[in-house]
């Protein structure tokens, strides 16, 4: 039989024909060469083939952080089938939909998750197959991951004329619907070894995540791209603040992704005399806060690198010159443009969706989605929901999505912007600004607040920092001081969930408190 390979599984090989005894995975206090790479994927795909996969058929893994979900995904992709990863908080109607959505005809599943799949199975039809890792087969459950991991360490002998591409199928969160399934077995992965070379990796070095599997960043860039790049991948079972520069030293990692909040949080650690004693060089991030770049530069002992990107569609903006608060310019001959509601393109610096077309083409779909992936893609663009702005030297700025939008006095404000200034304020961690609705008919402007360890800041001097900062019809109405705030597995922040909450006892507003807000 014929069976075709993707770039993947070409670079694996090759690792494996290069220098078979070499180090690729690290993992607690394990390293696993790559010539047991190659034989453990090719034990789960034919592991696969046996419980019945076949190419072109979804297996959803539902994973933490595991070497098994390495060799899993791997073997997925050398079967030439697709792997649809599931972020492991799923439950219910939600967990449901994306198994059901999905197509998938074959579980894998850690034993803390097996009561949740078993919980919607019934609703899964073409649901075929489970495996489960760290339990036992039987009720309702075919096989345990051993008696999967069984396969003959051979390539599988199936038909392929079109190989797997590195991702299969992900789901992005639905802003008010479900889950949009993102078919992405056309995804262009040659931009990763561009991004990570900006970074200074070499072949050889160790790269570091603690992030998701689950999610594009781990998957995409750490996983797949230390494949590409011929480095070396550490692994951690999850994000955590106090042993993160610990894992860093041991495993000597030159590199690793930030998203969302994690600046904030590592910086939030007491200060340690070796804090800046790490082998790190480079820190690959995704929306680095801005008056916090320098900070966290100098006293860890690294630069960052800052970058764009989704898993939707691969369009990529890269910063490797240090440009505080830009995402960088547009890579690997992707177009960018900033587009107003109409689809045309704006000048530097006016405001306006980021909008991107690859020279491949459409390169994704929504699955079962037609109407969706339409309007994503009019006008030959692909329209990421994300506002940003070009300044006059061509750096690309990022102003918030569009759907956490506020409308006030008949003005557009982006979340963003008003965070980007209250982060500032020396008694504030982090915020996070949500539209609430106003007796007027528009929106009011709501901001939940985290305070620095220690500080006891007043809602009054929040809004007097803001002054001549921001709009006057951006400073916020509502101020509530919370604990934390709401944020998925990958540290961003849910804002459908401070939606929700709206306006509670401790909220403090600032129309009955008499404070006033006049133009600067």
């Amino acid at each position: 039989m014929a069976r075709a390979q993707g770039p993947i599984e070409q670079a694996l090989r090759s690792r494996v024909a290069d220098h078979p005894d070499a180090t690729w995975l690290k993992w607690k206090d394990e390293e696993v060469p790559w010539r047991d790479v190659l034989s453990y994927t090719q034990r789960a795909a034919n592991g696969l083939l046996e419980i019945g996969v076949r190419p072109g058929e979804k297996v959803a893994l539902l994973l933490p952080n595991r070497p098994e979900f390495l060799w899993a995904h791997l073997g997925i992709v050398f079967l030439g089938a697709h792997s649809v990863p599931v972020n492991t908080s799923q439950r219910g109607a939600t967990l449901a939909h994306i198994l059901s959505d999905s197509d998938a005809v074959c579980a894998i599943v850690h034993e803390d998750l097996r009561e949740a799949l078993m919980s919607v199975r019934d609703r899964c039809p073409l649901l075929r197959t489970s495996v489960v890792l760290d339990g036992k087969a039987g009720e309702g459950i075919d096989w345990d991951f051993d008696r999967l991991m069984e396969g003959a360490d051979t390539e599988p002998d199936v038909d392929l004329d079109e190989p797997s591409g590195g991702v299969g199928m992900m789901y992005t969160s639905g802003t008010t619907g479900p889950p949009k399934g993102v078919v992405a077995t056309k995804y262009d992965t040659s931009p990763l070894p561009i991004i990570l070379g900006a970074t200074g990796v070499k072949p050889g070095e160790t790269l570091y995540t603690p992030l998701p599997l689950f999610h594009g960043n781990a998957l995409l860039i750490s996983f797949i791209g230390s494949i590409l790049l011929d480095a070396k991948l550490a692994l951690a079972e999850r994000f955590s603040a106090s042993r993160f520069w610990d894992d860093c030293r041991k495993y000597d990692a030159v590199e690793f992704n930030t998203l969302g909040g994690m600046i904030s949080i590592l910086l939030k650690q007491p200060d340690r005399p070796d804090d800046a004693d790490n082998p790190v060089r480079t820190v690959l991030s995704a929306a680095a806060p801005p008056d916090r770049w320098r900070e966290f530069e100098q006293r860890f002992g690294v630069d960052i690198v800052e970058f764009y990107g989704m898993v939707d569609s691969p369009g990529f903006l890269l910063n490797a010159d240090g440009v505080v608060g830009s995402m960088g310019k547009p890579i690997a001959n992707i177009d960018f443009a900033i587009m107003d509601d109409n689809g045309q393109p704006l000048p530097a610096g006016q405001v306006g969706e980021i909008c991107f077309r690859h020279p491949l083409g459409q390169t994704t779909h929504y699955h079962k989605l037609p109407e969706a992936t339409a309007e994503a893609y009019r006008g030959g663009w692909f329209h990421s929901g994300d506002l940003g702005v070009i300044d006059d030297e061509g750096w690309w700025f990022y102003k918030g999505r569009k759907k956490e939008s506020m409308r006030r006095l008949g003005e557009n404000i982006s979340a963003w912007e008003i965070e980007t200034v209250i982060n500032q304020h020396p008694d504030v961690l982090e915020s996070g600004a949500h539209a609430v609705t106003s007796e007027l008919g528009e929106d009011e402007v709501k901001v939940a607040i985290v305070p620095q360890p220690g500080t006891n800041p007043k809602p009054e001097s929040i809004l007097d920092f803001c002054k001549g900062k921001m709009a006057h019809y951006a400073v916020p109405r509502y101020v509530e001081f919370v604990d934390a705030l709401p944020k998925t597995e990958t540290h961003r922040i849910q804002y459908a969930i401070l939606k929700a909450n709206g306006i509670t006892a401790d909220t403090w507003d600032r129309n009955a408190a008499g404070y006033k807000v006049e133009k600067v």
